[in-house]
Order: C-alpha cells, then structure tokens, then sequence
C-alpha cells in the first residue's frame, strides 16, 4: 500500500511537470507567467508544499535547458509554490491561503530575489530592486484567480478531499493491545482489552473488546 502510494504521487508530480511546461507559454511576457502560478497553486493544495517545490524545480529547469527561459523560471516559482503549500496546511485547508502564498512567495519574495540573479548572474542592466514586483504580482494575480476558481469547483463537488485522500492517504487505522490483569471484584483473570482506533478524515472512533 505504501509503494502505490509513493508511485501515485510520482506519477501525479510527472503530470504537473508535464503540463506546467506545456501550458507555460500561455500569456507569458518575461517577468509574468500566470499559468506557472495555476501548476504551483493547484499543485501545493493537491501535495503539499515539498512535492510543489520539487514541481517548480523541475518546470524550471526544463523551460531553462528547452525554452531558452532566463533564471526567472526558478526565481519567479520556487519561493510561491513553498509558501502556498506552507500556508495551505497551517489554514488547515484555507483556498485562499494557498493563493496569497504564491502572491508573496513570488510577487514579493520571488521578484526581489531576481533582482541580483538577473543582474549579476545573468549580466543583465537597468534593473533595480522592485523591477519585476508588478509584473510578477500581476501574474500571479491572473493565476492565482484561475487556480482559486478551479479549486473551488472541484471542493464544492467533493473531488478535491477525494484527490488529497488518494494521494495522502488520509485513512489510517492503527492497532493497540493492553494485558487487563485479574479483576477480583468479578474473578476474572488474565483477560485482554484490544482497543481499535481507526483514524478517517480527522475523526477517530474507538471500539473496546473484552
């Protein structure tokens, strides 16, 4: 069961490579890729925030080495992929938390960043500290909305805790026996109480057996 669990979600995170460099020149300009922030948004909330920053590596990586990309592919997508997963799971499921993270992580944190990767890595002049904040707020405002909108629909249907069940594995039933020794009010010896705890979507439920 563990090994379907770690196939599925390397298959998952392969199909969000996938597309994420498919679908990466839809409304690019350099300095906004809106549809990097759909991939990293829909992808922290399915996975969580380490698979989606392996998710923004590897996309950028692969638009740098096939597409001719600047640094910007990475700078513009690791830092709002990680904290849109980080702030996902500290708002225990908040959409919403999901998108602001890629607003900060990329619009601020990313942009700032790519200040001095572009200018002293990549040679590039005229650049100054806040030169790409708008461009890259923008961009993730545009993939931000989409990617809330889509999420919002597959939560209203019910198919989003299905998704993050399947490749989380939220059903988890574990197994505790505790010895009872001899009860004298009642003679009775050696009896054993097997306490069954089966932990489903946050609930827990516990049956006693005598």
């Amino acid at each position: 069961m563990k090994n379907q669990k770690v196939l599925l979600k390397m298959v998952t995170l392969a199909m969000f490579v996938a597309l994420g460099v498919v679908i990466s020149p839809i409304l690019r300009v350099e300095g906004m890729c809106p549809m990097a922030h759909l991939i990293n948004i829909t992808c922290a909330v399915f996975m969580g925030p380490v698979y989606a920053f392996t998710c923004a590596v590897l996309i950028g990586v692969i638009r740098m080495t096939t597409m001719g990309i600047p640094p910007l592919a990475l700078t513009g997508a690791v830092f709002g992929a990680t904290l849109s997963g980080i702030l996902y799971k500290l708002s225990k499921g908040k959409i919403i938390a999901a998108v602001i993270g890629e607003i900060i992580g990329t619009g601020i944190i990313g942009a700032i960043v790519s200040y001095p990767v572009m200018t002293y890595l990549w040679g590039k002049t005229g650049l100054t500290l806040f030169f790409y904040v708008p461009s890259f707020i923008m961009g993730t405002l545009i993939g931000g909305s989409i990617a809330y909108l889509l999420l919002k629909r597959l939560s209203a249907t019910g198919m989003l805790r299905k998704i993050q069940d399947s490749l989380n594995g939220s059903d988890e039933v574990v197994r505790v026996e505790k010895s009872k020794t001899k009860n004298d009010s009642n003679d009775i010896s050696d009896s054993n109480r097997i306490k069954l705890f089966k932990r489903r979507k946050g609930h827990i439920y516990e049956n006693k057996y005598l």
